[in-house]
């Protein structure tokens, strides 16, 4: 394949954004140079386009996607499209899956494997960080590869798992691979490249929005056989991912948890619902041990996740380690105490600014935007970060508070 190709499929993306109907609209032209070459009467005649993405096709070109090309291959970024080899046959049976995947490492890794995702909450609890880390581990040395979301808690403690476990690792980002999302993590993120690869549908320079973020989530569950919930709360965004998982015909997976700890509620919920309970990934790879012959080695693995061993200290600070939960007794003792804690050295100079507006009681975004004078997306993408990173929360009519 050429790779000029790339430029059809760059404009397709560009015209009519990252979730569109991909699979319905290949299926009547074929690729994304076809209908590029088909012109404006052949798409309104298709019935597939409103006259917003009509004219969005007609504005754009494939030689506007020049400079992105450029970028990624400086970069050493792939762009990968459906007509390669290396794109997630999985993907392809979403009908929304992404024209085009940006990618740091190696995505054959998920060729011949049987990729699973593992979700959870960004604030686990010391548990949630430990069990994420040894199933991963357990199902890195079985031969499966492991599909998160590059997030803190769970997701980077499942990542590390299956590195620890000497395995391959999938994270896919809801921002573009050269925002500055989690500085903190762009080590993990380098190891994960080098045993398999950092992904994104979305375009390099992409902020990372809480828009984002739950559109991304179909791809983790799209781009794996099953997904495993650990430490999911009533409202968590875990949850998303595997109702995406179960639209999408995929099997799912959890983790028991405490029930009296309300962090848990979402995880035993599916398990009231009938999702398949996991004590060890033997729980979870026997489902497919039948459809990939001599890939997965199951005789070596624990049948209990309190045999698999663990790397000396665990998994990492991966979670909201200096942050007290919010149902914690000392918060429970001075509700409205303000916890105003250190960012990293390394924090943008705009994040510390919004950083320093906020309060224990909920502030709404336009006020936040009026007190810093920043754009909206920078004030945005900036609660995001330390949305993520547990240095605030989302509270009802988008207000963002202290925790």
């Amino acid at each position: 394949m050429s790779d000029d190709t790339r430029s059809y499929w760059l404009w397709l993306q560009k015209s009519l954004g990252v979730r569109s109907n991909t699979a319905e609209i290949l299926s009547v032209f074929g690729s994304a140079k076809t209908l590029y070459e088909a012109g404006g009467t052949e798409w309104k005649l298709s019935g597939l386009f409103n006259p917003k993405q009509i004219r969005s096709l007609e504005q754009n070109s494939p030689e506007d996607t020049l400079p992105l090309q450029k970028l990624c291959d400086n970069n050493g970024w792939q762009i990968v499209t459906p007509d390669r080899d290396d794109y997630p046959a999985l993907l392809l049976t979403i009908p929304d899956y992404p024209a085009v995947i940006y990618v740091w490492g190696d995505l054959s890794c998920l060729i011949q494997a049987v990729p699973i995702a593992v979700v959870g909450t960004r604030s686990a609890s010391p548990y949630g960080v430990d069990a994420a880390g040894r199933l991963c581990a357990s199902l890195a040395e079985a031969g499966a590869v492991v599909v998160s979301g590059g997030a803190l808690g769970v997701d980077s403690a499942a990542h590390t798992g299956a590195l620890f476990g000497g395995g391959k690792t999938v994270a896919v980002l809801g921002c573009g691979l050269s925002a500055n999302y989690l500085p903190g993590n762009r080590p993990l993120r380098e190891q994960i490249a080098l045993s398999g690869a950092v992904i994104s549908e979305y375009p390099p320079e992409t902020l990372p929005t809480a828009h984002n973020f739950p559109i991304r989530n179909r791809l983790i569950s799209g781009i794996s056989f099953g997904t495993v919930v650990i430490e999911a709360g009533e409202r968590s965004g875990s949850l998303i991912t595997a109702n995406l998982a179960l639209e999408q015909g995929r099997d799912v997976f959890a983790v028991p948890g405490n029930i009296t700890n309300s962090s848990f509620t979402g995880t035993n919920k599916l398990l009231r619902d009938g999702a398949k309970p996991v004590f060890s990934a033997l729980d979870i790879l026997e489902e497919y041990t039948g459809f990939f012959p001599g890939v997965l080695k199951l005789g070596g693995l624990e049948d209990s996740l309190s045999r698999v061993k663990v790397k000396s200290g665990g998994f990492g600070n991966t979670g909201r380690a200096t942050a007290q939960r919010k149902d914690s007794p000392a918060n429970a003792a001075v509700p409205n105490k303000p916890v105003r804690r250190s960012l990293p050295e390394d924090t943008e100079e705009n994040t510390r600014l919004v950083y320093e507006k906020l309060t224990p009681e909920p502030t709404h975004i336009d006020d936040l935007v009026r007190a810093t004078g920043l754009d909206p997306s920078r004030v945005l993408a900036a609660l995001t970060e330390l949305e993520l990173t547990g240095y605030t929360e989302l509270t009802s009519g988008k207000r963002y508070a202290l925790i």
